[in-house]
């Protein structure tokens, strides 16, 4: 059977916007609620013959489909054609300007259906049209950016008071029901700084943002990991090589870090983002050489000394740091009797938990210290992703939850959220999750005082070799 969807839209964007956001059509899995996931399989920049491969939601299954850009007219028109065993189309998007910033957009569908008889054609042409208003709508949303992020509702603070509800959002199914799933502000000319870059949240954040247009320095301690990364970044953002930059660093040394530090200052005056995370949940007690428990100095130290250290940079491009924490810090306070994790029994999670935790905690302090600077500070948690980390660290969580995890692109998505949208700029020391903000207490005990944060910066200051008065003075380092 054969039907033609037709739908036409006015977005607040400029047409240039709009064309580079829609020519990589794997974006399509941002806007589309028909599409679970959409790839680039051609690598480098889109262009005539870039081949899609895409992963349709239809009736509860995902049915793959390959498309191809068969045409491409700068900022006027694009043509893709798709195929699997059921389906033929070709969805034609066209655009021209619609007066003060605004674009207008047709979208057009042939849709050749192989697998069902032409009987079925009145029954089903009402619920294609559907889909394809669906589709349209999403990429109405996507392209409209709002002027300020939605504020959680009642349900979703009664979520997470009462825990249980909230985690069920932790797995793909809360992102999923995001009514906004767009990355389409553009950060050319910016340079993001990211930790942990090399494979899980952090590489598909990375590969987000150099398809954004952001220039990347990333920061890894495994050089041939590094650069295999770089290579992947290029092949899906299309960037050239020169726009990705590495930075070797053993995140677990603070030596290495200031170095590393003042390596990315000498190239780089100037960040717009700085993203920490790096993380590791080690399985039992291990200690550096510079004699800081594993977890405590990758999870907390090193964020904290790159935020100080570059904070120059940050300050010069009234920046962004973005703090990612996790979840399970919901169920852990600040331990100042023991930041080292040498008391009792060791457990990795609980030390992962309570730096995780801390981080939080000093996001929100200097956050309220730093207002007015120019640099804006967030904490976010990605929910529950199906990360190398994960498998390696928590293999029983892993195999439990498999099939309801997030992928590496889920988890990261708020990452790259909070370093590109203008509306979150000021909203400095929330809490994030899935573009809202959340409260970071919900059990008794685990909201420090004033006074034990008070004591947590100056104790983090001091294994940082800060003098503690400059924790008013962020450029200190």
């Amino acid at each position: 059977m054969k039907t033609t969807l037709l739908e036409s839209i006015v977005v607040e964007r400029e047409l240039a916007d709009c064309f580079r956001y829609v020519q990589d059509f794997s974006t399509i899995e941002q806007w589309d609620p028909g599409v679970y996931r959409a790839e680039k399989m051609t690598p480098g920049p889109v262009d005539v013959g870039t081949r899609f491969q895409l992963l349709l939601n239809i009736a509860g299954k995902r049915l793959p489909m390959e498309y191809q850009l068969t045409a491409c007219e700068e900022d006027r028109r694009l043509v893709f054609v798709g195929e699997n065993p059921w389906l033929q189309a070709e969805d034609t998007i066209s655009f021209a300007e619609a007066g003060a910033g605004k674009t207008k957009i047709t979208y057009q569908a042939l849709l050749t259906i192989k697998a069902l008889p032409q009987l079925t054609l009145p029954a089903m042409t009402p619920a294609l049209t559907r889909v394809g208003k669906k589709a349209v709508s999403g990429l109405k949303t996507a392209l409209n950016r709002p002027s300020l992020p939605a504020a959680p509702s009642l349900i979703g603070r009664l979520k997470d008071r009462l825990i249980l509800p909230a985690a069920a959002d932790f797995t793909e199914k809360g992102y999923l029901a995001m009514p906004d799933k767009g990355l389409s502000e553009f950060m050319d000319g910016k340079t993001v700084v990211i930790t942990g870059p090399t494979s899980g949240l952090g590489l598909a954040a990375a590969k987000s943002f150099a398809r954004l247009g952001a220039k990347l320095v990333l920061v890894g301690r495994d050089s041939q990991r590094l650069q295999a990364a770089r290579h992947e970044i290029v092949a899906f953002s299309g960037v050239a090589p020169a726009m990705v930059d590495c930075v070797e660093a053993e995140l677990s040394l603070l030596a290495d870090v200031r170095r590393a530090a003042n390596e990315i200052l000498a190239h780089h005056p100037s960040i717009d983002v700085l993203v920490n995370n790096a993380g590791v949940l080690p399985l039992s007690r291990q200690v550096t050489s510079e004699g800081n428990e594993l977890a405590l100095a990758v999870n907390l130290l090193a964020p904290m000394l790159l935020l100080h250290s570059l904070y120059p940079a940050l300050r010069e491009a009234r920046g962004r740091v973005i703090n990612v924490a996790s979840g399970g810090m919901y169920l852990s306070g600040v331990a100042l009797s023991d930041m080292q994790n040498a008391q009792g029994r060791y457990d990795g999670s609980r030390a992962y938990a309570r730096a995780k935790r801390a981080l939080v905690t000093l996001t929100e302090y200097y956050a309220s210290r730093w207002l007015g600077s120019g640099v804006d500070l967030y904490s976010m948690h990605p929910g529950w992703a199906a990360t190398p980390g994960v498998a390696k660290s928590l293999p029983g969580f892993n195999r439990l939850l498999r099939s309801r995890l997030r992928d590496d692109r889920m988890g990261a998505d708020t990452i790259v959220w909070l370093a590109s949208a203008r509306e979150v700029e000021g909203k400095s020391g929330y809490f994030w999750f899935d573009r809202q903000i959340h409260t970071t207490e919900v059990l008794p005990g685990t909201a420090p005082s004033s006074a034990k944060t008070q004591a947590l910066v100056n104790w983090v200051n001091s294994s940082l070799d800060l003098p503690v008065k400059d924790a008013e003075n962020p450029a200190c380092a």
